[in-house]
């Protein structure tokens, strides 16, 4: 089976996406493309943000998989998020409708996720700007997901993101995790996160959803696959059943 994840920024964290795939299955082909930042404003600024996430600037992006897909994927948080529930609706329907193949985002991989978990009371750990931080939460409210507390480190851009190690991982996970929250989220594809999927679990004593996780097992689930492995998180841990209809996936 291939994945083809659209990236929005080149050398950040796809290594760590390949990592996660080697660990689940060698035999999953993985390809990125990427789709072009915009004129109005500089990458990861809002307007920049929103401006990647245009529908038909991911369609033209999907023209460049050197081969076509079994499954896609618009592998951002934020660049899904900010254009609400519709819009990361729209976005994932462009791209079905484009590639004729079935497609998601990041972030209706973690709506996707948390249902199969049947959780709604969450914690963020977020490595954005507050009010970027906020803006997920209005997502995730959007779909019946109660964000309980969330920490925002505002880290600035992807290519600082990317250079966190293990401890500041961690350190901001922990410092996100609440009494009342079920689940935390750490929803940012430029982080490396598959190594320490087992671990973070281990720490907190509860599931932990990180963007490259909810993205490759929400790609995998649309095919109708089951990822198991162990040492990879809750996710990944045991089949929940198969995906169960729902307003939140596209």
């Amino acid at each position: 089976m291939d994945l083809g994840l659209l990236y929005p920024t080149r050398d950040c964290g796809e290594a760590d996406f390949a990592e996660l795939c080697r660990r689940l299955d060698p035999a999953i082909g993985l390809a990125f493309a990427y789709p072009e930042w915009g004129a109005d404003g500089e990458p990861g600024t809002a307007a920049a943000v929103r401006e990647i996430g245009a529908p038909e600037r991911l369609t033209q992006a999907a023209d460049h998989f050197p081969a076509a897909p079994d499954v896609v994927s618009w592998a951002c948080s934020s660049c899904s998020f900010t254009h609400g529930l519709d819009g990361a609706r729209a976005q994932a329907t462009a791209l079905a409708g484009h590639l004729g193949v079935p497609a998601s985002s990041t972030s209706l991989a973690y709506l996707a996720a948390l249902e199969r978990l049947d959780v709604g009371r969450v914690a963020l750990a977020s490595v954005y700007h507050p009010d970027l931080t906020a803006s997920f939460a209005a997502f995730l409210a959007e779909a019946g997901v109660t964000t309980v507390h969330a920490v925002s480190a505002d880290a600035g851009s992807d290519r600082t993101i990317a250079t966190w190690g293990p401890a500041r991982i961690t350190e901001l996970t922990e410092a996100a995790d609440h009494e009342e929250a079920q689940v935390v989220l750490v929803p940012e594809t430029a982080l490396h996160t598959t190594p320490l999927l087992g671990e973070l679990e281990t720490r907190l004593g509860k599931p932990v959803l990180t963007a490259t996780a909810v993205t490759v097992w929400d790609a995998l689930d649309r095919l109708g696959e089951e990822p198991v492995q162990n040492g990879l998180g809750t996710l990944f841990r045991s089949a929940a059943g198969r995906r169960r209809p729902s307003s939140s996936s596209a």
